[in-house]
């Protein structure tokens, strides 16, 4: 693509390749580099021993076995009495078996006091069976005698009744998880509970973000000036998507400033820039990665946010994104977001959903993926019902990549396919949250 910058700046956007299309060229350059197959992932070598308080979210680089058996002991799944079932046997209401107390009687301490014939011992859920025991009465079925302190026992227990078995939950050496599996609280209690106090997990995927542009400021604007908000925004997305972010301070529309920032970043294993992508005087970036390695696509079939770069260099991902906050945010979330998981060995999970009836059409040219930025609110129905969904969507905007309002204040977006020209009022969509959508709604 070298030598097409000044007849991009010229035509402008002439062919805008289709999101899909643009998502798997950069998955397969990123591959080739890794030495990956295209189809699949495979376990990436880099990887990192976290503690399970810091598991949560994370994705095992390895299987995992248990460690040893849960329970590791034959333990009392009720309260009541440990005893021998053979001396239960015959027992009812009418005809109770009598046992001499092992003591632990109510009220007094549980003791682990061997279980010989005609005995019993008080036991608690989760206590350790006495020896010579093989069975618990529940105490619902046990009477104490007040005159002599035996216990009449009202029913009758088989063997290993009321008992939880070594190894009921997991056995020692059971498989418990794949490697690409994303940990959950549950998860990382099972975990602990077989021995483990941690797990191997692919690095965090570092990622250098480099907000450009001549008229972004900090702070305190001028007319004519903007306050820097897209390297801000990018940076926490990345550490929300599993990546470790370092977000940069702002370069000016230079040439050489540009290539200076993106050759300091390629110790990373992404570069993400900030404004600077499209085909105007000012937008470098395009020129700058073409210079240092290979522009894979300039252009993309997207509303808002057609004028993405995306290139390798040095084998690094170079990201670059449009600089109307809008069009900045769904990029990211396009080609940001994958190619974080493509590096760790995962592929990107879908967005959670939420069923909607739409309130107001939203236009979409064909052969352009649109993202319409929506408010939920609930009807007031606890669920879906056969007359539609219980949440309804309000489009923000469907326009306007430089109103970053119309996302603040949105709950998600609706994605009009490359195929369809818009939808209309009245029907049924899938609204992509950003948060769970037990806190959508405005108040």
């Amino acid at each position: 693509m070298k030598g097409a910058d000044s007849e991009r700046t010229e035509a402008g956007f002439k062919v805008r390749t289709p999101v899909t299309e643009a998502r798997q060229l950069l998955r397969e350059a990123i591959d080739d580099r890794h030495g990956r197959m295209a189809e699949g992932t495979e376990p990436p070598t880099d990887t990192d021993a976290v503690s399970l308080e810091s598991a949560d979210g994370r994705v095992l680089a390895a299987p995992v076995e248990a460690g040893r058996n849960v329970p590791h002991y034959e333990r009392a799944a009720m309260d009541g009495y440990a005893v021998r079932a053979a001396d239960t046997f015959g027992a009812s209401e009418r005809s109770p078996a009598v046992l001499r107390s092992n003591g632990g009687q109510d009220g007094e301490t549980v003791t682990d006091a061997p279980v010989t014939p005609e005995t019993a011992t008080r036991v608690h859920t989760g206590s350790a069976l006495p020896e010579g025991a093989d069975a618990v009465v529940m105490i619902e079925h046990v009477e104490t005698v007040a005159s002599t302190g035996d216990l009449e026992i009202t029913d009758a227990v088989a063997e290993g009744e009321n008992v939880a078995p070594v190894g009921e939950d997991v056995e020692a050496g059971q498989h418990l998880y794949d490697a690409g599996h994303r940990l959950r609280p549950s998860d990382l209690g099972l975990l602990r509970s077989v021995g483990r106090t941690e797990v191997e997990v692919p690095t965090r995927p570092t990622v250098g973000i480099i907000p450009t542009g001549e008229e972004v400021v900090e702070h305190d604007p001028d007319p004519g000036e903007v306050i820097e908000t897209n390297g801000l925004t990018v940076s926490r997305l990345v550490e929300r998507w599993g990546g470790r972010a370092t977000y940069r301070d702002i370069v000016t529309d230079d040439h050489e400033s540009l290539r200076v920032a993106i050759q300091r970043d390629l110790t990373k294993d992404v570069v993400v820039t900030t404004g600077g992508s499209s085909v105007g005087e000012r937008d470098l970036l395009p020129e700058v990665i073409d210079d240092l390695g290979e522009v894979l696509v300039h252009g993309v079939g997207l509303k808002p946010g057609h004028p993405v770069c995306l290139g390798i260099v040095e084998e690094t991902p170079v990201l670059a994104l449009p600089g109307y906050p809008v069009a900045c945010i769904i990029n990211a979330v396009q080609f940001v977001r994958p190619v974080l998981h493509w590096l760790a060995g995962t592929e990107p999970e879908p967005h959670p959903t939420t069923r909607a009836r739409l309130e107001r059409k939203i236009p979409s040219e064909p052969g352009t993926r649109t993202f319409a930025r929506v408010q939920l609110s609930h009807s007031g129905d606890s669920d879906d019902t056969a007359d539609g969904p219980t949440y309804t969507a309000t489009p923000t905007r469907a326009s306007g990549s430089g109103v970053l309002s119309s996302v603040a204040l949105a709950d998600g977006w609706v994605v009009v396919d490359d195929d369809r020209e818009g939808i209309p009022e009245g029907e049924t969509v899938l609204v992509e949250n950003w948060e769970p959508a037990g806190g959508c709604g405005r108040r």
